[in-house]
């Protein structure tokens, strides 16, 4: 069976990755179909954390009040290793907090978001096979229907069967270490757990129980081995362990549900081949230690998607999408490397644990302690963007206009001139930039260019050198350059 319906970009996978890259790709028309093997939402309802950068990004594309209805905030602390210290004074971001949310939650809230902007998504659908020629790529679906498309992104998770297909390498290091993590019921007295606790952690940093409300906690344990992944552990796993550790099993009993993770790290050797992408999970894998996994796959979408959409709708410049690769494997690399510190700082011989008393005296100081919130919390990202001032390739954080806040005018997923000058202009280029000219702007610059992710492209007051940026991320114009007061006209947008 051969689908007659055109697609521009197939999705496998509509995990938080899949269903990010959907929504964007829709921001610019393009169209979208997510394949998902699942035929339903995850069976247990794990808590994930949406670091700072995530919650920019949430905000900036007009989400963030849904996604916060069904989130608990947190401090922006204790992120690195379990290592508590508080939260560096005057962080720059507006969103300065951890959200924990139920991760079935986010990828319903963002599958929304992408069907409302015209995705269409099928599940129980897997993905066995694809190749690509010049013009697309044909994708099978088991049961033989095959789907054809422009370009296939893989979001399908750290078992890839687009990874897989495309014989691309997944180097690494195997599970060393393996943990026990759910949520249950415990019978112990809170101050029976909070005593037991406090004294097991001394050693055992892969360990706690946090209450959740209601009886119920949030439990993580080290467990006796690496086992079958999967296979999930039961209750009597959890009970064995928590009297090997804590020497006693604080009554548990019903569990909401029981999961194990391991220590596994791996890189993809690429993150395209041809036609063929690679996001989220499909890219790369690490402990998560520090909670940066589900935010890590948002970003890469992030990252990705206004880039695809350019490609797709032919106005791309020459080697943007290539520009994905070279921005985003190198910030998964650095997170592979600080949660391979963070493993070794969580185990319990003597060497680990005098480097972890040295670190936690060095995180005293406020440089130490920001430098590694804004690694974990991804605010320290700058991308290489070559020669310029400090901001360029920074993401810029919220900020006020005049009227309203910055990230309020980044929805649409364009491009954005902010102008305190009133003498710049996006010119040919004002279908894929938003021309904000507000001298009143709180901008220690005279002008910035942002790109759809946020992140400052350029920085000034001069318009021929602006022009060059616009060319540089944004394609030839839509309409000649003119130099003088014709520059200021307004121009058409180019319609989806």
């Amino acid at each position: 069976m051969n689908s007659s319906r055109p697609t521009d970009v197939i999705i496998a996978g509509c995990g938080p990755a899949g269903a990010m890259l959907a929504a964007e790709l829709r921001l610019h028309g393009v169209r979208v179909l997510v394949l998902d093997r699942e035929t339903g939402p995850a069976s247990f309802a794990r808590i994930v954390g949406l670091h700072i950068r995530s919650i920019e990004l949430m905000a900036m594309r007009g989400l963030l009040d849904r996604v916060l209805a069904r989130g608990r905030r947190r401090p922006a602390a204790g992120f690195f290793a379990a290592i508590d210290k508080p939260v560096p004074p005057g962080l720059d971001s507006a969103y300065a907090y951890l959200l924990g949310i139920p991760q079935p939650v986010i990828v319903q809230l963002l599958e929304e978001h992408a069907v409302a902007l015209g995705a269409r998504v099928r599940h129980g659908v897997a993905v066995t096979g694809l190749r690509q020629d010049d013009e697309g790529v044909t994708v099978e679906l088991a049961g033989g229907e095959q789907l054809r498309s422009r370009y296939v992104v893989g979001c399908d998770g750290a078992r890839s069967t687009v990874r897989r297909l495309l014989g691309v390498g997944f180097p690494g290091e195997p599970a060393r270490t393996e943990t026990l993590m759910g949520e249950m019921a415990v019978a112990a007295p809170p101050e029976e757990i909070a005593a037991a606790t406090a004294a097991a952690r001394g050693t055992h940093h892969r360990f706690w129980l946090r209450p959740m409300g209601g009886g119920f906690y949030s439990v993580v344990v080290p467990a006796a081995g690496v086992g079958d992944r999967a296979e999930p552990p039961v209750l009597e796993d959890f009970r064995r362990q928590l009297r090997a550790v804590a020497g006693t099993d604080f009554g548990v009993h019903s569990p909401r549900w029981l999961s194990r993770f391991g220590d596994a790290t791996r890189l993809a050797d690429r993150y395209r081949s041809g036609r063929v992408l690679l996001a989220g999970d499909a890219a790369h894998i690490h402990p998560p230690i520090g909670g940066q996994g589900l935010n890590l796959g948002v970003q890469d979408a992030f990252n990705l998607g206004w880039k695809l959409a350019a490609q797709v709708r032919g106005w791309a410049p020459e080697a943007l999408l290539d520009t994905y690769e070279a921005e985003r494997r190198p910030v998964a690399g650095d997170v592979l490397d600080n949660t391979r510190a963070q493993t070794e700082l969580l185990e319990t011989g003597p060497g680990p644990r005098a480097v972890r008393r040295l670190l936690t005296e060095l995180m005293d100081f406020d440089v130490v302690n920001r430098h590694l919130m804004e690694k974990i919390t991804g605010i320290g990202i700058r991308y290489d963007f070559g020669p310029g001032p400090g901001p360029v390739g920074r993401r810029q954080s919220d900020l006020d206009l005049s009227r309203g806040r910055l990230y309020d005018r980044l929805h649409h997923g364009r491009g954005v001139l902010l102008d305190r000058t009133g003498r710049l202009t996006p010119g040919g280029w004002s279908g894929r930039v938003d021309h904000l000219a507000d001298s009143g702007a709180a901008l220690d610059a005279p002008a910035v260019l942002l790109r759809p992710d946020g992140h400052v492209a350029w920085l000034g007051d001069d318009q021929r050198d602006l022009d060059d940026h616009l060319a540089r991320w944004f394609g030839r114009p839509a309409a000649p350059v003119r130099a003088g007061r014709d520059a200021r006209e307004p121009h058409l947008r180019e319609r989806p």
